[in-house]
C-alpha cells in the first residue's frame, strides 16, 4: 500500500528522489528507483531493507567508472540486401516469413549477389534459421559494443558475480582481421590517393637527379633523330630511368596488394609521370574487395556465433543487472553513514539525525510518540510517550528544518532505505502530512484553505503523522489558540502523531495537557551578529522566540536614523 502524501510531503519525497537520481549514471536505472516509492506495508519495507542490507556491501566505488561505459546492446532483425537465399519450393513460405533477405527458388536470380545462400546445394549451405542466414545481426552489435563487454567483464570481477563478457570478447577476436579489412575498404580512396602522391614524389626525385651524358658523336646522332622525329630512338637514351620508375610502380602495387589482401594492378604504364590511377580501376577494385569481404564477414560471423550463442541469454541478464547495480551504487553513495531504522509501533524517534539538504547540519535527536528504551539523551526523562508535540523557540532556530528532517527520515524509512541518523525508530504509517508555512499568503482565503487542509488530514482513521509549521501566521493569535487546540484534541483522540511549530506554546499547553512542549533556544549573538542557537530542542521546555536578539542584531548592524529607531526598540526589551 502506497504511503499517502500531501503536496508538501510529496515535494520533499521528490527532492530525495532527485538527489538519488542525479547520482545514477545510466538512464534506465531510474526505473528501479521507481519501485521504491514509499509504502506503509511493514513486510514490504522489511523486504526492501533485507534486499539492500544484502546487496549494498557488494557495491564498490570503482563500479561507477565501468557502469558509465555501459551502452544498450540492441539486436535488430534487419532485411539484408547483400544476399539471396535459394530454397526448395516447399521451403519458400517459411524462408520468406523470416524476412531476412531476398528468397528465390531459381538459381538464375542469384546473379549479381555477393552472397548466395542455399538449402539445395548451391552456394553456401544453410539451415532456415536467422543465425544461419544472418549471423552478422547477432555478432556485429557485440563487435560495435566491445567497450560495454569489457566494462561488464570488469563489473563481474568487482561484484564477484562473474561474467560471460570475457568469453564473448575472446570469440570476437576472430573478427579482427576481417574488420581491419573493412576499415581499409572504407578509406580505399584515401589509401590509393596517398600511395599515388608518394609514388609521384619518388619519381620526381628520380627525375631531378637524372643526368644525360653524351659524347660528341652521340649528341649529333641525338639531334639528328630529334629532327627526324624518331622518338623511339630518342627515348632509348632514357631507358635506365624508365626502368627505375617502373620498379617504383611495381613496388607500390606490391605494398597495396599486401595491405588489401588481393593482387592488384592500378597504375598506368603509359604515362610514367605523373602516374595516375584510372577511376574505373578503383571502382573495380572496390567491388572485388566488397564481394570478398561480404563472404568472409558472413563466414566468420557464423563461426563466432556458433561459439557465443549459448552465452547470449546470460549476457542479456547481465545487461539488465547493471541498472540494478547502478541503483544500488547511487543509494550507497547517497546513504553514506546512514542507518536502517527499526520498524516498531511507537511513533517516530531518532538519534543525531542530519538534515539532507543543509550543509554541515547540527545533528538533532527527537521523538514523537513512545520513547525507545535506549533513547538516553539529556532531558529525555521529560518525554512521556506523547504523540502530540508543540515545538517552540527562537526565530531561525531550526524548527522548520526539524519538521523537514522528521519528514525526510519518515519518507526514507517507508521507501525501505537507510536514514540520516545514528539510530532511528519508525512506525509504518498510512498517511504523512506536512503543512509548510507559506510566508507570502495571508487573509481569509489563505486561512480557509489551510483550515480545510488540516481538517482533511484529520478525517478518517489509520496511522498518520501530521507536521504543521506555524498555523497562527495566517490568523490572529487568540483565534489560533482555540482552533489549533481543538484540532490537536481531535488528532489525539484518533491516535495520530502531530508536531506543530508555534509561538503560542504557553497558551496551547494550558489547553492541551496531553501535549508535550519542546523548545529551541537562542543564547545570544556571535562576533558576526549571527544567532547562537542550539538546534537540539529541549524536551518538555518552553522555548522563547527571542525577538529581542533579532532587534539587537539590527540595531548593531544599521547606521544613522534607522539605528536610532532600532536601539530605542531594543531598550524597550531591556
Amino acid at each position: 500500500m502506497t504511503l499517502k502524501l500531501n503536496p508538501e510531503a510529496r515535494a520533499i519525497y521528490k527532492a530525495i528522489r532527485e538527489d538519488i537520481k542525479r547520482r545514477l549514471v545510466l538512464p534506465g536505472s531510474s526505473a528501479i528507483l521507481d519501485r521504491f516509492e514509499p509504502v506503509g506495508d511493514k513486510d514490504e519495507i522489511l523486504q526492501r531493507q533485507a534486499y539492500l542490507r544484502e546487496n549494498l556491501p557488494r557495491i564498490r566505488p570503482e563500479l561507477k567508472d565501468y557502469l558509465s561505459k555501459i551502452r544498450p546492446i540492441k539486436f535488430r532483425r534487419d532485411f539484408l540486401h547483400d544476399r539471396i537465399l535459394i530454397v526448395d519450393e516447399s521451403e519458400l513460405e517459411k524462408a520468406e516469413n523470416l524476412n531476412l533477405c531476398e528468397v528465390s527458388t531459381s538459381l538464375e536470380d542469384a546473379e549479381g549477389y555477393p552472397l548466395v545462400l542455399s538449402t539445395v546445394g548451391y552456394g553456401i549451405d544453410v539451415e532456415l534459421t536467422p543465425s544461419d542466414i544472418a549471423p552478422e545481426l547477432y555478432v556485429m552489435p557485440l563487435w560495435e559494443n566491445r567497450e560495454t563487454l569489457i566494462a561488464l567483464a570488469k563489473i563481474g570481477i568487482l561484484t564477484g558475480g562473474g561474467s560471460v563478457a570475457g568469453e564473448i570478447l575472446d570469440a570476437l577476436k576472430e573478427l579482427e582481421e576481417v574488420m581491419n579489412k573493412s576499415s581499409l575498404l572504407d578509406s580505399l580512396d584515401e589509401i590509393i590517393a596517398g600511395k599515388e602522391r608518394e609514388l609521384n614524389e619518388k619519381i620526381s626525385e628520380k627525375l631531378e637527379k637524372f643526368s644525360l651524358t653524351l659524347s660528341g658523336k652521340e649528341l649529333l646522332e641525338f639531334l639528328s633523330e630529334l629532327k627526324a622525329g624518331n622518338y623511339e630512338a630518342i627515348f632509348s637514351h632514357f631507358g635506365e630511368v624508365e626502368g627505375e620508375i617502373l620498379d617504383l610502380i611495381n613496388e607500390a602495387e606490391e605494398e597495396l596488394s599486401e595491405k588489401l589482401g588481393v593482387t592488384i594492378e592500378l597504375f598506368s604504364r603509359e604515362e610514367l609521370y605523373p602516374v595516375t590511377v584510372p577511376p574505373e580501376r578503383v571502382e573495380m577494385l572496390r567491388e572485388e574487395l566488397e564481394k570478398e569481404l561480404k563472404v568472409e564477414l558472413y563466414l566468420k560471423s557464423r563461426e563466432v556465433l556458433g561459439k557465443i550463442r549459448p552465452l547470449l541469454a546470460r549476457l542479456k541478464e547481465e545487461l539488465a543487472k547493471v541498472y540494478e547495480l547502478d541503483f544500488l551504487r547511487a543509494v550507497k553513495e547517497f546513504a553514506e553513514g546512514f542507518v536502517f531504522p527499526e520498524l516498531w509501533d511507537g511513533g517516530i524517534a531518532f538519534i543525531n539525525g542530519r538534515h539532507l539538504f543543509i550543509e554541515n547540519p547540527q545533528p538533532v535527536s527527537y521523538v514523537v510518540g513512545r520513547k525507545p528504551e535506549n533513547f538516553a539523551l539529556p532531558g529525555a526523562e521529560k518525554v512521556k510517550d506523547e504523540p502530540v508535540v508543540i515545538l517552540t523557540g527562537a526565530n531561525s532556530g531550526g524548527k522548520t528544518s526539524l519538521l523537514e528532517l522528521i519528514t525526510q527520515i519518515t519518507l526514507l524509512a517507508h521507501m525501505g532505505l537507510p536514514v540520516p541518523a545514528e539510530k532511528a525508530w519508525v512506525e509504518p504509517l498510512d498517511e504523512l502530512f506536512f503543512f509548510r508555512r507559506k510566508r507570502s499568503v495571508y487573509g481569509a482565503g489563505a486561512f480557509e484553505t489551510a483550515l480545510r487542509s488540516f481538517v482533511r488530514a484529520l478525517k478518517g482513521k489509520g496511522r498518520k503523522l501530521i507536521l504543521i509549521d506555524e498555523f497562527e501566521a495566517i490568523t490572529e493569535p487568540g483565534a489560533a489558540v482555540k482552533i489549533i487546540g481543538e484540532l490537536l484534541k481531535v488528532a489525539h483522540e484518533r491516535g495520530f502523531y502531530v508536531v506543530i511549530v508555534s509561538h503560542l506554546g504557553e497558551d496551547l499547553k494550558r489547553e492541551l495537557p496531553f501535549a508535550r512542549v519542546d523548545g529551541i533556544e537562542a543564547k545570544g549573538l556571535d562576533e558576526n551578529l549571527n544567532l547562537i542557537v542550539d538546534r537540539q530542542p529541549k524536551f518538555g521546555t518552553l522555548g522563547r522566540s527571542t525577538p529581542e536578539l533579532i532587534v539587537e542584531r539590527l540595531a548593531r548592524k544599521k547606521r544613522g536614523k534607522e539605528r536610532e529607531i532600532f536601539e530605542r526598540v531594543w531598550r524597550a526589551f531591556r
